[in-house]
């Protein structure tokens, strides 16, 4: 790959501020073995299914998150752009997770017939414990290191030397997540965070969304980690 990394997260944003705080928890995330396989496609196949099947379960718990904060939201643009990220879960990210499952003669009903890993309801749960129990910014702090998080691990796959796309069989994967389509989406949600926290005095409530954004980072770590597992 030949691509420069593009780091769609503004320094000065609420985001990435509290990137900046929590960098260890976040570089866990980004930067893990089951993403490094992934790229080289060296990733086993059943690490990558097991994921796949949880990652649907995780999405559907996702999208009632973002519809939680539609309710929320406390002005008509943001609610929109929470029901669009509804939509895109639903409507997008899905789809593709059904498209792989196919080639392994799993149709949606089997997915969802699967018992939720561990990794899977610690995560959405914390997500959605901090939505009933805080405001929009807490919810949202909470939810974006993974929609955020996929662009830039798809950006930094994309930009890696160790990437391999030719015969890769999780091209699909990686090319979904580094498409403008998902960066868009993205980028959005961090303008989305610096429009909600100005009404909630997002940007002085550091150390607190911080404790929040660590933990939902290190979360995500343990769900690829969930995938490695598997097949140890």
């Amino acid at each position: 790959m030949n691509q420069t990394f593009t780091d769609i997260i503004p320094a000065d944003s609420l985001f990435g501020k509290l990137r900046a705080q929590a960098p260890d928890a976040w570089q866990s995330y980004v930067c893990h073995d089951f993403i490094k396989q992934l790229g080289n496609g060296t990733l086993p196949e059943a690490s990558f299914k097991h994921y796949l099947i949880q990652d649907y379960l995780f999405l559907i718990q996702f999208a009632r998150a973002y519809a939680l904060a539609v309710y929320k939201a406390e002005d008509l643009s943001a609610m929109r752009q929470f029901s669009g990220t509804v939509h895109a879960i639903l409507d997008m990210e899905m789809s593709l997770h059904l498209e792989f499952c196919k080639g392994w003669g799993l149709s949606e009903a089997d997915i969802i017939a699967e018992p939720e890993a561990r990794a899977c309801v610690t995560y959405t749960r914390y997500v959605l414990d901090r939505g009933v129990q805080g405001d929009v910014v807490d919810l949202q702090v909470a939810l974006m290191p993974c929609m955020v998080g996929y662009a830039e691990i798809a950006n930094r796959l994309m930009a890696s030397s160790d990437t391999v796309l030719d015969g890769n069989p999780y091209r699909a994967w990686i090319e979904m997540y580094a498409s403008d389509e998902f960066q868009d989406v993205a980028k959005a949600e961090i303008d989305l965070l610096e429009h909600t926290a100005a009404k909630r005095g997002g940007h002085a409530r550091i150390e607190s969304l911080s404790e929040t954004f660590a933990m939902a980072s290190r979360l995500e770590a343990d769900f690829w980690q969930m995938g490695l597992d598997l097949a140890k």
